[in-house]
């Protein structure tokens, strides 16, 4: 192997259980790697800078993957996306596709991640974002969620927002540069957008924090409890897990380990 191609991915995450390859499961990068085996005609491990759980979407996944000399120079890079976008589930979008520095890992060498959730307030059915949003049928107190979230902001044990039994004996410190809360235009509709960075998430961390300040922001608990439930390392102690369909895994900052500037084709980054 002598290059590192990385790799931009969009997908509606509904259909899939999850990102990562799971045997008689569709998963994202189970239909990404037997795209890329038809073409390399081997095997060919991918890693993603984040595993989205079983109907997350994104909209800037980043993949990396090691070719040789002679796979690399047999098709450029605009080609190989269109390849893979014919071959790949139609669920899934690639959108650009750079070679990266020899032995880039879109995992190791991110920088910050940016999630996004979307929730939508009212009686009435969001018919056209309904797939997109967590439907909640009170108003927000979009204020009180953004003093509950500055709780959480900076390098934290964040044992609390994440599952269980993923943090059995791993470390759950985490850091996160921004949570911002206000709202946006979705398809005509004024939707809440959860906007959150980190260096790192754990296993539904995202999702536990937007349930947590959802109570914040339904009335039901004050702001300063969120830094109680920092506090508590237990993950009972915090709001529920909102709906995966609300999330989405926006973009990866690399700084300049990527490359991305020096050679790019094919890439709408």
């Amino acid at each position: 192997m002598e290059h590192t191609v990385a790799l931009k991915l969009a997908y509606d995450g509904a259909p899939f259980s999850g990102f990562a390859r799971q045997p008689g499961q569709l998963t994202v990068q189970g239909s990404l790697e037997e795209a890329l085996a038809l073409l390399c005609k081997r095997s060919v491990e991918t890693t993603c800078a984040g595993r989205t759980d079983a109907g997350v979407h994104a909209r800037g996944q980043v993949v990396s993957f090691d070719v040789t000399a002679r796979e690399f120079e047999a098709r450029p890079l605009s080609a190989l996306t269109r390849s893979l976008n014919a071959l790949v589930d139609e669920r899934i979008a690639v959108r650009g596709a750079w070679e990266a520095d020899f032995g880039f890992s879109a995992r190791f060498d991110a920088k910050a991640r940016e999630y996004r959730y979307f929730i939508y307030e009212g009686s009435e059915r969001p018919v056209l974002v309904a797939d997109r949003v967590w439907h909640l049928k009170r108003h927000l107190d979009i204020d009180a969620m953004n003093a509950g979230a500055a709780h959480l902001i900076g390098e934290h044990d964040f044992k609390s927002f994440c599952t269980a039994v993923s943090a059995e004996g791993k470390p759950t410190c985490r850091n996160v540069s921004e949570i911002s809360i206000g709202r946006e235009d979705l398809l005509g509709e004024t939707v809440v957008v959860v906007r959150v960075v980190g260096n790192a998430f754990l296993h539904s961390m995202v999702r536990t924090i937007v349930g947590t300040l959802v109570a914040v922001g339904s009335g039901r608990r004050d702001p300063l409890w969120v830094k109680e439930v920092l506090e508590a390392r237990d993950r009972c102690a915090a709001g529920e897990n909102a709906p995966a369909g609300g999330l989405v895994f926006w973009h990866v900052d690399y700084g300049d380990a990527s490359s991305e500037s020096v050679r790019e084709e094919g890439s709408c980054v």
